[in-house]
């Protein structure tokens, strides 16, 4: 009798994975406000400075520093100078009242607050009385202190989030290259699978995974084609599949990547292309299922992956696998998960075998409490953690000891 295979580690996984995804190429051009979310495709240079000339970043006054070296200096107010006005050059012994953002008039070189200032009148007009000596410079902030002309401000590869969009309006992008969305396909396999609203059966489920792994694929930005719960017959697998690869890159199932009678992804997916049938050192979430299905007439494939059907092995496959999986399709070359050092406030008399990752949740003095059940099908443990813990095999944990610890937020998007 052959000996089992060894069971692949995490990181071989994933190297796997990632060396094999093809990035999307077709690009589209979009106006920056449509922007959130999507993947830059080429990189974005400013052509002017930011800011576009010397301006005020306090409300005050722009004087000559060297009219004011004595600490308490009466100027007269020559002028006022609101945000989007051009003073007129400043005169020595001479004031210009200054907001915020306006640009700082020819022959001034500081701005003093108004906080240190006190304005009053005499018979020729305004005057305001200095109460600080002010350096060359101060509170000034210079043409291109923030971005110069000519460099580039956007990378390839990221993805657009708020502020990256107020970046580029703030050097005049009206419109970003993009790549086009992910195009994903999922369906769910079981005959015992129902979906909420209808009545139970005896012996069936909710269908939790549909609407788990559909957020998830939304949280990434992907297009997604949802091809609902399929039969469980290998014709019915296979038609689905065939549908599926025709309009996407990508297909993802849940449930079905067993070797039984009632799973029939396996041979599906090899009358269709191709599958690797993983057995990999994680808990939860063994089973991976990865491969490529054909598609007619054409000489591309659809990638395909089968995501075991608990639960919670659902969720932690797709953040450890597909999510990154998903990443590298879209063109981001940074696909790993933020990774915190933190306090266990907890004991694990006994580490898995398997690469085991926690759900757990940040305590009020900043350390880390674990969920009580770990089992698979318990959901509840989702909602209830901030985070995985990233236990490596075999490792028990004690109340003080520092872990890796994964955030649920970090690892959304």
């Amino acid at each position: 009798m052959p000996e089992p295979k060894p069971l692949l580690t995490v990181a071989e996984a994933l190297a796997v994975l990632l060396a094999s995804a093809r990035q999307i190429t077709e690009t589209q051009i979009l106006p920056t406000l449509e922007a959130n979310g999507r993947i830059l495709a080429v990189a974005q240079t400013s052509q002017l400075d930011v800011p576009p000339v010397d301006n005020t970043s306090m409300d005050g006054y722009a004087v000559r520093a060297a009219d004011c070296v004595s600490g308490v200096a009466t100027l007269r107010v020559s002028q006022r100078i609101p945000a989007g006005h051009v003073g007129q050059p400043l005169e020595a012994g001479c004031a210009a009242r200054i907001f915020t953002g306006a640009m700082i008039p020819e022959g001034a070189d500081a701005v003093v607050m108004q906080e240190v200032c006190v304005a009053s009148k005499d018979a020729d007009g305004d005057l305001v009385t200095v109460k600080h000596a002010p350096q060359s410079g101060e509170w000034i902030r210079r043409a291109g202190e923030d971005i110069k002309s000519g460099s580039t401000i956007l990378s390839v590869g990221q993805r657009l989030r708020a502020q990256e969009l107020g970046l580029a309006a703030s050097v005049g992008l009206a419109e970003l290259p993009v790549l086009r969305k992910l195009r994903v396909a999922v369906f769910f396999t079981g005959d015992e699978l129902a979906m909420p609203g209808d009545a139970l059966k005896p012996g069936a489920i909710y269908n939790s995974n549909k609407f788990t792994l559909r957020g998830l694929l939304e949280n990434l930005g992907c297009e997604i084609a949802d091809y609902g719960i399929v039969p469980d017959t290998l014709a019915a697998t296979r038609d689905t599949l065939r549908r599926a690869a025709a309009e996407n890159d990508l297909i993802i199932t849940s449930g079905g990547v067993s070797v039984g009678e009632e799973d029939h992804i396996k041979p599906a997916v090899e009358a269709e292309g191709h599958i690797n049938m993983w057995q990999i050192a994680v808990k939860p979430g063994k089973p991976l299922a990865f491969g490529e299905v054909n598609r007619a007439g054409k000489t591309d494939t659809a990638f395909f992956l089968g995501l075991p059907g608990n639960p919670v092995s659902s969720f932690v496959t797709f953040l450890l696998f597909v999510r990154p999986f998903i990443l590298r399709l879209q063109g981001v070359a940074d696909v790993a998960p933020k990774a915190y050092a933190m306090r266990a406030d907890f004991d694990l008399p006994k580490g898995d075998r398997r690469n085991e990752f926690l759900r757990a949740k940040i305590n009020a003095e900043g350390g880390l409490d674990l969920f009580a059940n770990q089992s698979s099908g318990v959901l509840t443990s989702t909602v209830w953690g901030d985070g995985l813990i990233d236990n490596p095999p075999g490792k028990a944990i004690a109340k003080g000891d520092v872990v890796r610890f994964i955030s649920f937020s970090d690892l959304m998007h």
